[in-house]
């Protein structure tokens, strides 16, 4: 509280909004004692309350000044009020637009918490983006890109901008010790080698300042996914080994790649999903839990992960018990709500 409050007092000072609030109030409370002096009838509450309605030029009209020297006060009033109040709304205007500006062009810092930090610009990271808005829990959560670009790149109410490289000062500025995800995508103007290269710099940058966030790093070269390992990566993504399996499997079994298509989109189909084992099938076997989610719930269990992050078992043995804090992969038409 005392942080924002001090936050608070320097932004005010800043912008010299304090000047402004101090001669509102200083006008404001010497109308109402010059309207209490010569209106024995009003109070001073009154006369307060008909100083800020005469400053702010409104006018109810529930008090009016009957004597030549109330009059005279309220004259100097609202003249002073019109020069003031214009001051103040161009003032405040300015500061409006200076932040609207500096947002677009990545010039401000976020104090978010458990929100994604996406590094770098691209035409994956706009389809990444619209995944994610797609999904309901990620549909209004703030995300934070860091891109070596001059604007903010797409018209999102919840997508803030930071203007330059993968920088320990903007990873700071980003908010990186309170963030739940940072995605680290290549750089399209690099040739293969050095956008690795880059990326495999900016996760060890990312894990040396926050070792507990989830990092998912993109790589072209499998070569470098050692590299990526050692730097503490939780998920890498060779998009030329995937792109090259996927057309692979279709060519030999037509059709995979529609299937696969719409499990990875949010935007239609059937979903791949992540859940905790309920609680009522905690401890029975994979084919139980199968069988019971298929039935009763329409959904289809692929795999397992053994705790929230460990091993993933594609098409784990029947007779594989789970325990409360494993995890289910099934695909399901939209994501299953928690059962206990």
């Amino acid at each position: 509280m005392k942080t924002r409050l001090r936050r608070c007092y320097l932004f005010l000072r800043r912008e010299n909004l304090h000047r402004l609030f101090l001669i509102l109030g200083v006008l404001i409370l010497l109308g109402a004692i010059g309207l209490a002096v010569f209106e024995p009838n009003t109070s001073l509450p009154s006369a307060i309350w008909w100083s800020v309605v005469t400053l702010t030029t409104v006018g109810y009209g529930d008090i009016a000044p009957a004597t030549i020297g109330g009059r005279l006060i309220g004259i100097l009033i609202m003249f002073l009020g019109i020069g003031v109040l214009a001051l103040f709304s161009a003032t405040l205007a300015s500061v409006l637009v200076e932040r609207k500006l500096k947002e677009e062009r990545g010039m401000c810092s976020y104090d978010f918490e458990n929100h994604i930090i996406l590094c770098e610009w691209n035409h994956r990271a706009r389809e990444i983006l619209h995944e994610l808005r797609a999904d309901r829990r990620i549909e209004t959560a703030p995300i934070v890109l860091i891109a070596e670009i001059d604007i903010k790149p797409i018209d999102d109410n919840n997508l803030f901008f930071i203007q330059g490289g993968v920088t320990e000062e903007n990873l700071r500025r980003a908010n990186l010790q309170k963030a739940e995800t940072a995605i680290i995508l290549g750089d399209d103007h690099l040739d293969a080698r050095a956008r690795d290269a880059k990326v495999v710099l900016s996760t060890l940058t990312v894990e040396s300042i926050n070792p507990n966030i989830y990092t998912i790093v993109e790589l072209v070269d499998g070569a470098n996914v050692q590299h990526c390992e050692r730097a503490n990566a939780n998920e890498i993504i060779v998009i030329t080994d995937f792109s090259s399996k996927l057309v692979s499997r279709a060519t030999l079994d037509h059709g995979l790649s529609k299937v696969l298509s719409e499990l990875l989109s949010s935007r239609f189909g059937n979903d791949l999903f992540k859940i905790p084992v309920p609680e009522s099938m905690a401890g029975k076997t994979f084919m139980e839990i199968f069988a019971e989610m298929k039935r009763d719930h329409g959904n289809i269990v692929l795999a397992v992960q053994k705790g929230n992050e460990g091993e993933v078992i594609s098409n784990p043995p029947v007779d594989c018990r789970l325990e409360r804090t494993d995890h289910l992969i099934v695909i399901a038409p939209g994501r299953p709500q928690s059962r206990s």
